[in-house]
């Protein structure tokens, strides 16, 4: 019976958004919506020092973009990456002494034995010229573990803290159990140096292994927290608090708090079902793993997450917003001491892959390109 109303109600929302129009949800937007340029499967951004953006595309190319639009030709030294399915370039962030030492780091998906695959994480230096930018000293920090079949559910986003520690969000590959697998770093939030060793105050720096052939420093020492499916967003509020947002099943998309070592169920529970029909039991029927903040069915299918600082929205400051793909949508969320609400939904009449706010707080939003969708760059700004 929970299936049946989980698939209803989504039916509903479906057929809600095929009837509003991109002109419909327009005209009852409360920002200006500037289209700045368009991208090849565009997959994420990050703002340079300079005002400049380097964007990522899914097929392999890293582009540095001014505010107007205009395009560097492609960065080179690119790690090569395995595109196909939800696989390819992922994420990009700047190192927190970005001004000083140039240092990026990517995201991406990349190939193993026997048609094997996994996310990774690359850093680099930025340099070159304008004309012909360059990544150098190119280092790998970074794997999966283990390399599985599939082109599906990498997650790979990452966020620095205030303190300069790397948060890698890992998906479960669509392989469900490993995410409970403490000899596997699938389906969890990985907490690195920046040079990609292990912070000595992780949660299971001391845990061993009963497997004699697991290398004890191997994988679980570098997770924070485990039980997550399809982890497509993390950003620090202004309390420094770790916030990630993933994608459920048939129903169950989560925003969740994160904590050290806290387990967030996934798939023992779920407020979500198989896609086949068959019941996960919810959150509230297993109390010792962490519930969502929020959950949504029907889904908004969460590509990212930001949560606004600037002074542009002022009313919106401390705010978290939700990229939404196949509610095709930006969600704005109070975030609360205790918690967290969904505020309100601004319809934006395509797949929205990706968030950012500008550096005179206007916020930039990627559009992902598919099923009608530009793969466009836009500007937010305040009406009036």
């Amino acid at each position: 019976m929970k299936s049946f109303w989980r698939i209803f109600l989504a039916s509903i929302a479906a057929l809600c958004m095929i009837m509003m129009s991109p002109t419909m949800a327009q005209q009852e937007l409360p920002f200006r919506v500037e289209p700045i340029t368009s991208f090849d499967e565009p997959w994420s951004f990050a703002f340079m020092p300079d005002g400049r953006m380097l964007v990522t595309e899914k097929k392999g190319r890293l582009l540095i973009v001014a505010q107007d639009g205009q395009k560097s030709g492609p960065v080179g030294g690119v790690p090569d990456v395995d595109y196909g399915g939800q696989g390819g370039l992922g994420d990009v962030v700047l190192h927190p002494d970005f001004a000083q030492n140039r240092t990026i780091y990517l995201s991406y998906a990349e190939g193993g034995k026997g048609g094997t695959r996994g996310a990774a994480v690359a850093r680099a230096v930025l340099g070159g010229s304008d004309r012909r930018p360059a990544l150098t000293n190119l280092e790998v920090i970074w794997r999966q573990y283990p390399k599985v079949l599939g082109r599906g559910h990498y997650g790979h986003r990452m966020a620095f803290d205030e303190a300069g520690y790397l948060y890698i969000s890992s998906g479960d590959r669509q392989k469900f159990t490993p995410s409970q697998d403490m000899q596997s770093s699938i389906g969890k939030i990985l907490r690195l140096n920046d040079d990609g060793s292990t912070p000595s105050d992780n949660p299971f720096v001391d845990y061993l292994s009963t497997d004699p052939l697991v290398d004890d420093e191997a994988v679980y020492s570098q997770i924070w927290s485990l039980g997550h499916r399809n982890p497509l967003g993390m950003a620090f509020d202004g309390d420094g608090r770790l916030w990630e947002i993933e994608m459920g099943p048939a129903g169950g998309d989560e925003l969740n708090l994160i904590e050290r070592s806290a387990n967030y169920g996934y798939p023992v529970v779920s407020n979500g079902d198989h896609y086949d029909g068959r019941p996960i039991p919810d959150h509230d029927t297993r109390p010792e793993f962490s519930a969502p903040a929020i959950w949504w069915t029907p889904v908004v299918s969460p590509g990212d997450l930001m949560i606004y600082g600037g002074e542009a929205f002022s009313e919106w400051r401390g705010n978290a917003f939700v990229a939404g793909l196949s509610s095709n949508a930006i969600v704005r969320i109070s975030l609360e001491a205790d918690g967290a609400r969904e505020l309100e939904r601004f319809p934006m009449g395509a797949r929205i892959r990706s968030l950012e706010e500008g550096p005179d707080g206007a916020i930039w939003v990627l559009e992902d390109e598919r099923r009608g969708s530009q793969g466009r760059l836009m500007k937010l700004t305040p009406k009036g």
